[in-house]
């Protein structure tokens, strides 16, 4: 006899970033499970996970409040847990094996770590006011709570009933957002992890200072600012046959400060102008900001990241480029 499909549990009314991740997660894990939003102790009780709601923590029994006297449950960092981060810490690692089956357990050991410092950890800070929201809209605890249900909205439903419904229905359809950008974080972190050792196989060229990368779509800085200290370009191809690029490395991982620019007099040039100074024949453009340039071909890029070393001078200390 197969058991029901789990009910998960989570607090009604106003919702948050919070109890939308925890309950994107264990929806994903349980396909099939039932969703309600409640505050009657009964049914949570009932439940067989209860999220943000309850007023108990027991990863065991499926318990994930943070609201009860006394809980101070913390990462190593310090950072208290909110439900988010509790139920990441409990199921994280089975979503991600879920998800990415046949994952080497190191890289999803990795994956679930960093979704929690990039993500889970500041929708937890978010929640218990330990840090401030991203400005107006710009950040996904706002985009949560633009879809609560508006006065005008609960004035045309009418009875509790219907306004009940109606948060029902768009908690799930925010919730199926953040499943989506859940599974995207795990796919890229568990690509960007993988590819290291293709980032580490990389040629390098004019003496160490240009890694050339045959594969597009990894994710270099991290292994270049921590282990290839000499080197200044990096050259890949933007998609699998298309274009190849130059990239300056920057002096650290997601930083806009590279260790040395593209030469200055390239800026804003494009094809037979910049073929012209570069002597590179299918040469494309160099970025204003002299941090990306691309040609046609693999060779063509290697040459202007040739070019680019032969033309070294110093300009002065590195400088912050916007994209």
């Amino acid at each position: 006899m197969t058991n029901p499909p789990p009910t998960v549990a989570v607090h009604g009314n106003s919702f948050h970033a919070d109890d939308v991740f925890a309950a994107a997660v264990l929806m994903a894990l349980h396909p099939g499970a039932t969703l309600i939003r409640t505050r009657d102790t009964g049914l949570v009780a009932a439940a067989d996970f209860a999220v943000d709601v309850g007023g108990e923590w027991d990863p065991a029994r499926g318990r994930f409040d943070h609201h009860q006297k006394g809980f101070a449950e913390h990462r190593p960092s310090g950072v208290v847990y909110a439900s988010s981060g509790l139920v990441w810490l409990a199921h994280g690692l089975d979503l991600i094996r879920q998800r990415l089956p046949g994952i080497d357990e190191q890289i999803a050991l990795r994956v679930r770590d960093a979704i929690d410092d990039e993500l889970v950890q500041h929708l937890d800070m978010a929640d218990t006011g330990a840090l401030n929201a991203a400005p107006g809209y710009f950040g996904i605890s706002a985009m949560v709570s633009a879809f609560n249900t508006s006065r005008s909205e609960e004035g045309a439903a009418g009875a509790p009933p219907a306004i009940a419904a109606l948060e029902l229905a768009q908690f799930k359809t925010v919730m199926g957002f953040m499943g989506l950008f859940i599974d995207r974080l795990m796919v890229r972190f568990s690509d960007k992890f993988a590819g290291e050792s293709l980032v580490r196989q990389g040629e390098l060229l004019a003496d160490g200072k240009i890694l050339v990368l045959k594969t597009s779509g990894l994710s270099w800085s991290g292994v270049v600012c921590a282990e290839m200290p000499d080197v200044l370009f990096v050259v890949y191809p933007e998609t699998p046959g298309g274009q190849h690029q130059v990239r300056v490395a920057p002096i650290e991982p997601q930083s806009f400060v590279a260790r040395r620019d593209l030469p200055s007099a390239w800026a804003g040039l494009r094809n037979q102008d910049l073929a012209a100074v570069t002597g590179v024949e299918d040469a494309v453009f160099c970025h204003n900001n002299l941090f990306i340039a691309g040609a046609g071909s693999l060779a063509g890029a290697i040459g202007l990241a040739r070019a680019a070393v032969a033309q070294l001078r110093d300009e002065g200390a590195p400088r912050a480029l916007a994209p």
